[in-house]
């Protein structure tokens, strides 16, 4: 997913379509391998289940009393809420003692769970980052408000094999967006956008396609080739393993289906190796809902946004079962700019079933099937000459009258994902959870010169394109429209043991084991009434690619024929980890190791003749670990501190173990690092709560493949950077103030500074013929700002409860001190000051009314961002780091937009 499909003369914007043209050549493992792997790991799971049956004298043995006793109905009713400010705890956990039937807290706190099958029936209620309390609930039908208070009995929950931290407890920066957050203020964004209230954040959709977006956490990118932001579903990392990058749109409709989002800033709570050197963005998704129930939610908004979402839940039955389902169609047509219609089907299933008291076994399937417009970078003075203004698509074209966007990604990545939870005894537990991960799709592009209708701002002419096509004498096409494909299946296996040792000390240890594969290749989708597409191999230098097939030189492609590159990826990853904490009254200390080993390897059918043993690499295995600790102290009910260090260490990414062009293994590529330590202050009481943020971490050996065009000698050139350090440190404060009940203000500020801290070199200069042409001895990076991102944020959300049925919110968010995208190739002497995006502030607002329609408990959403319709950079890369406005590509922020909601529950 990249926009390296559009044929710029400069180094290529990074993408939001899943199109790799800077590491298209990849890789491969056998298929026996992964035929071992399979039934091994289905094997171990059920080995798990058979074993914990038996320990737990047999599952229809233990459902019995439950079967019995649950004709009697006994409904109980109550209210969770925080003990300090009152708020309703959203999706709040409510278990009874003793058995695996649990129920979640509404929107506003309250929940209802049928106790019948239990005798002297006690609640458990917790919630993320409060102490757990248990309810008796002696007769009673009601049980009345609820309080939890701040802080938890331990240092990391597992929540569906996930790493999720605990507020006075994980001595990690962590902020936590709940359920009721997300249906508040999604509107027409997705989830990076709500996380720009998070400090350090900082989240764009760049051209504005649905599911585009990108994110930065203290100064770490998400981009492809240097990914390092981790992002985990129910605790499944999902970065793209070539590349570290996040495609938001393979998974755009997980919003529906959200139980809360974690942001874990810095070395974060994760246990297994995942590209988290700035953060980790972990989602959680809703769970076994115990009760029947369900909704129908429908929204609509600006450039004719629609959703439709579903939702039936079986609840519970007498013999163990439970199931969910969830759906929803999402659609934008024209959208917010020229060309970037969307159109999405997501769902959602979860099927679960209670083994016996002490086990569950549970299954999930979330995923999509979407495809959305795209756009590439303009200069500045483009979009202000534009008629369109910022909606402005150079690449909108017309055929037969109709509008066509080719430049569009197309994609499904269903992710299914197996658990089984054993409480073994009292001290000790196994969760183990089996995953699989199937993509499909990828983007589209043009090759050729299209004619407009008439001026630079007027639509391509694709009718003049196809006619100049038949009036070609030999019948090939002079221009075509292309598919980048991408089709990829992961596997994986975690399972983690948790046991007390003694009375303060937990330990928790555990294997990750993953495979990836991945099949890339261009495909001819449209001849625009051609006869084929000679696809020659072998192009020269001025043509800036080695492209074709040498196993077919002169290749007369028709629709559905691989051209231009085909390569296959395989990443094998293994490692194990150990965690222990210690928690005794107000202290907690943790440490956590981790070591892994990676392999990479590639294949490339289309640059190497299929007699050549050099068309399939070896395995290039990579070690990496981590080591990392923490400790937090609580100096009273109001006040704590912690501190965290570690050691962290990642294997590079593809584009750095293999040369460009080439199955050519990079033996100067090293495993990235990073040093990191912290400091924070909290403070919390019934009206106002603090807390204090700072940071330093050190990023060592970052490499960077980097391609750029050298007008000059009109050729195509790639070089490969490594041994590029940066720091990155700052301070954040996030600040909160209850004045009246009613009343919630929010403000946050971060403060960062990050610079590159030495000049890497030498770098050898490749041409498009995979020859050595040049050494670069420096790159002048010393002290220049690490740019893509705001070094300066700030915002403030305010909420007002107008009545206890209807809450109005604002935001208001800052962005400063913003460098430009740079590639490291382009700084080639001391005193370069790239373009500094200007300042900028953006105000939205919220509201919700919850009522009762007919009996059935009715929620009328709305949405408004960008309120004053700020006109505003939100991206830009300045090529040869110019410092000018005109030399910049950019893309403006979108304008105004609104939605508005019904949502039903029954």
């Amino acid at each position: 997913m990249n926009f390296s499909t559009f044929s710029l003369p400069c180094a290529p914007a990074d993408p939001a379509n899943r199109i790799k043209h800077t590491n298209h050549r990849f890789y491969g493992i056998t298929q026996k391998l992964r035929q071992r792997l399979l039934p091994a790991l289905l094997l171990m799971v059920c080995v798990f289940i058979h074993a914990s049956g038996f320990a737990d004298n047999g599952v229809a043995k233990s459902l019995k009393p439950l079967a019995k006793s649950h004709a009697i109905a006994s409904i109980v009713t109550g209210k969770v809420v925080d003990a300090d400010t009152k708020e309703p705890l959203v999706s709040a956990s409510i278990t009874i003692k003793g058995t695996n039937k649990s129920t979640s807290a509404g929107l506003d706190g309250t929940f209802k769970i049928d106790v019948s099958s239990t005798e002297n029936p006690v609640l458990v209620i917790s919630y993320i980052g409060y102490v757990a309390k248990e309810v008796p609930v002696a007769g009673k039908t009601n049980l009345g408000e609820i309080t939890l208070k701040s802080s938890a009995t331990g240092m990391s929950e597992v929540v569906i094999n996930g790493d999720v931290a605990i507020d006075r407890k994980t001595p990690i920066a962590v902020s936590t967006i709940s359920a009721q957050f997300i249906e508040e203020h999604i509107g027409t964004q997705d989830i990076p956008e709500l996380l720009n209230t998070v400090p350090g954040v900082y989240a764009t959709q760049q051209g504005g396609g649905y599911g585009d977006s990108r994110v930065s956490i203290r100064g770490f990118s998400s981009r492809s080739g240097n990914g390092n932001v981790a992002y985990t579903i129910n605790g499944i990392p999902v970065n793209d393993p070539e590349t570290g990058a996040i495609y938001w749109s393979d998974f755009s409709g997980i919003t529906d289906v959200t139980s809360s989002i974690q942001v874990q800033r810095g070395l974060g709570a994760s246990k297994v190796i995942v590209p988290s050197f700035g953060g980790t963005i972990n989602v959680t998704s809703r769970s076994t809902d115990m009760q029947q129930g369900g909704y129908v939610w429908q929204t609509i908004g600006s450039d004719g946004f629609e959703k439709t979402a579903v939702l039936v839940s079986t609840g519970l039955n007498a013999n163990g079962w439970a199931a969910t389902f969830e759906g929803s169609r999402t659609s934008w047509n024209p959208g917010p700019a020229d060309g970037l219609t969307s159109l999405g089907y997501n769902y959602f299933f979860n099927l679960s079933k209670v083994l016996t008291p002490n086990q569950t076994l549970s299954f999930n399937l979330i995923g999509g099937n979407q495809t959305h417009g795209q756009r590439p970078e303009e200069t500045i003075a483009d979009y202000q000459a534009a008629p369109q203004g910022i909606k402005w698509n150079a690449e909108l074209g017309v055929e037969n009258g109709k509008q066509v966007n080719p430049y569009n990604n197309f994609f499904s990545e269903p992710l299914f994902q197996l658990n089984h939870d054993w409480n073994i005894n009292d001290k000790s537990s196994l969760s183990t959870e089996l995953y699989a991960i199937f993509g499909s799709g990828g983007g589209g592009s043009i090759s050729g010169t299209i004619p407009r209708l008439s001026n630079f701002y007027s639509p391509l002419n694709y009718d003049a394109a196809a006619q100049a096509n038949v009036n070609n004498p030999d019948g090939s096409a002079l221009s075509y429209l292309y598919d980048s494909h991408d089709n990829t299946s992961w596997y994986g296996l975690r399972s983690t043991y948790k046991t007390l040792l003694g009375k303060y000390t937990t330990l928790q240890t555990g294997v990750d084991l993953r495979y990836y594969y991945g099949d890339h290749y261009e495909e001819v989708s449209d001849l625009l009434g051609a006869n084929f597409v000679l696809d020659q191999y072998g192009g020269s230098v001025a043509k800036g690619s080695a492209g074709g097939d040498i196993n077919d030189p002169n290749h007369m492609a028709v629709v559905g024929d691989k051209i231009a590159y085909h390569n296959k990826d395989f990443v094998e990853s293994e490692s194990a980890f150990a965690q222990a904490e210690y928690s005794k009254n107000d202290f907690t200390a943790f440490v956590t190791l981790t070591g892994a080993e990676n392999g990479q390897k590639r294949a490339d059918y289309f640059n190497y003749l299929n007699s050549d043993p050099n068309q399939t690499t070896r395995y290039v295995n990579h070690l990496s670990y981590q080591a990392k600790g923490g400790a937090n102290y609580n100096l009273n009910a109001q006040m704590n501190i912690y501190a965290n260090i570690g050691y962290l260490t990642k294997p590079p990414y593809y584009a750095t173990v293999f040369e460009e062009f080439t199955n050519q293994i990079n033996k100067s590529a090293v495993d990235e690092k990073l040093f990191s330590y912290e400091l924070g202050y909290g403070f919390k009481s019934s009206g106002f709560s603090a807390k204090v943020d700072l940071y330093r971490t050190s990023y060592k050996d970052r490499s960077d493949q980097s391609s750029y065009f050298d007008s000059a000698t009109n050729q195509l050139y790639s070089a490969n950077v490594t041994g590029v350090d940066e720091l990155h440190q700052g301070a954040e404060v996030v600040l909160v103030w209850r004045p009246v009940k009613e009343i919630s203000i929010r403000g946050m500020v971060s403060l960062g500074d990050y610079y590159y801290t030495n000049n890497p070199g030498p770098t050898t200069v490749y041409n498009s013929q995979e020859k050595a042409v040049a050494t670069v001895n420096q790159i002048d990076l010393k002290n220049q700002k690490i740019g893509d991102a705001p070094q300066t944020t700030a915002g403030l959300d305010i909420d007002i409860n107008i009545l206890p049925q209807v809450k109005v919110g604002a935001t208001y968010n800052y962005f400063g001190n913003y460098t430009s995208n740079v590639p490291f190739q382009d700084f080639t002497s001391v005193g370069l000051h790239p373009y500094m995006i200007p300042n900028y502030s953006l105000w939205g607002l919220n509201g919700v009314w919850r009522f009762k329609m007919a009996g059935f408990e009715s929620e009328l959403f709305g949405t408004v961002t960008n309120l004053l319709n700020t006109k505003y950079i939100s991206d830009a890369t300045d090529n040869g780091a110019t410092g000018q406005a005109s030399n910049a590509l950019v893309y403006y922020g979108l304008g105004r937009l609104f939605t508005t909601g019904l949502k039903v529950k029954f």
